[in-house]
């Protein structure tokens, strides 16, 4: 906004009648409002271009229009005035235009208001671009914090994912089972719902800091089972106890230091949580997240932990035998 430009409208049918083209035009302007290199001057040493320009004061007005003349082959003294085929027409400019992609644009800011999210408000932009209907030749794209959070919000699936299936990987590869690792993995289903149901209650939204605690989750619970396994495991191979007696006792002795461990990690978000001053926005909901989902999978992991064991145990020999049975059928030799 207040700029300032200047447009030349040709009058195509009396530039016409005179022989004038609009390149014509164009070198007329270029010559009285430009520089322009008309010939080189050549020494033993050296080279020096020699440029064609009109005085700086006839360039410092737009007055300077009337005085132009442009060649014709139909005038009777070979010369127009400027004025005579073309019009100079003034209007308000903006004194810079942002591009952004190559694409003019114009950046609109806005603050949240106490109170409010950022997914919220990216929400309600989202509504009232839909309610304007802007037409196909605009379009919106958010930039600085909100774009960061559109980017989080659509990678959060894919890093979940992509811990889970590390986490598996490595249990696997520690335990020598493709089974028994998904039963320290179903402690996590209660962890993230606890961790929800903790934002939910203190009415926090789904940030990209919560998201953060929700994979901490996925480091801190599988603890339990892990606890509880790996004993299980130790005595059925070493000791050759049954399943369920191996993993009773397993419950029973890993009980304090599975309630020592949580209780510490509860311990040490409560301040995430509970904690004021500068930045406390951030770090509360990741303190929630971690102490919401350690209480839900403390009260569950202990009694479904077992039960799955179990299952899985049952279900790990019942497809050994079938595959041995494949493999070695009655009446071979």
């Amino acid at each position: 906004e207040n700029g300032l430009s200047a447009y030349v409208l040709i009058d195509r049918a009396t530039a016409g009648r005179f022989g004038i083209t609009p390149a014509t035009i164009d070198n007329a302007l270029y010559d009285s409002f430009g520089q322009r290199i008309v010939s080189t001057i050549f020494t033993q040493s050296n080279q020096y271009r020699v440029i064609l320009e009109a005085d700086p004061s006839f360039q410092q007005s737009l007055d300077s229009f009337n005085s132009i003349y442009l060649p014709s082959s139909t005038a009777t003294n070979g010369q127009v005035p400027l004025p005579s085929v073309a019009q100079l027409i003034q209007q308000t400019a903006p004194l810079a235009v942002t591009h952004l992609g190559q694409f003019p644009a114009a950046t609109v800011s806005f603050n949240l208001a106490p109170g409010a999210s950022l997914g919220d408000a990216v929400n309600a932009i989202r509504n009232a671009e839909r309610e304007i209907g802007l037409p196909a030749s605009m379009f919106t794209t958010f930039q600085g914090t909100a774009l960061a959070f559109q980017s989080a919000l659509g990678n959060e699936l894919l890093l979940i994912i992509a811990a889970i299936i590390t986490v598996y990987i490595v249990l696997g590869v520690l335990y020598e089972s493709y089974i028994h690792p998904i039963t320290i993995l179903s402690t996590l289903p209660s962890a993230g719902v606890g961790a929800l149901l903790a934002l939910m209650v203190d009415g926090s939204d789904l940030s990209i800091i919560a998201i953060i605690g929700v994979i901490l989750l996925i480091g801190i619970v599988k603890k339990n089972g892990i606890m509880m396994v790996d004993f299980a495991l130790e005595a059925q191979r070493d000791e050759g106890k049954p399943p369920r007696e191996a993993i009773y006792q397993a419950s029973l002795l890993r009980f304090r230091p599975i309630m020592m461990t949580t209780m510490a990690a509860i311990f040490g978000a409560l301040p995430l949580m509970i904690g004021s001053g500068t930045g406390s926005e951030l770090r509360h909901p990741l303190g929630v997240t971690i102490v919401g989902g350690l209480i839900l999978s403390q009260l569950l992991t202990l009694f479904t932990t077992p039960v799955i064991y179990l299952y899985f145990d049952r279900l790990g020999r019942a497809v050994r035998q079938r595959l041995g049975t494949a493999f070695n059928p009655e009446g071979a030799v």
